[in-house]
């Protein structure tokens, strides 16, 4: 997602999350307050390594298929 500020997250598993924010020195994202515990912050620095970009995107696209839909009250 991108928020209003600009921040692009991106939505890891556990295990690329954590190799993620260690390998470029970031944080999980925030809204209104509230740490989401899944996204991470996409430093400006791979903004432009498109490469790099694709393959979190991916990690990011297979990560959220796994997951199972919310059931509607």
């Amino acid at each position: 997602f991108l928020d209003a500020e600009g921040v692009l997250g991106l939505r890891l598993g556990e295990k690329d999350r954590t190799k993620f924010m260690a390998t470029y020195h970031t944080s999980l994202c925030t809204a209104h307050g509230t740490v989401l515990k899944e996204y991470v912050r996409v430093p400006e620095e791979l903004w432009n390594k498109w490469s790099m970009l694709k393959k979190y995107f991916l990690l990011s696209y297979e990560y959220t298929k796994t997951m199972k839909p919310k059931v509607k009250k």
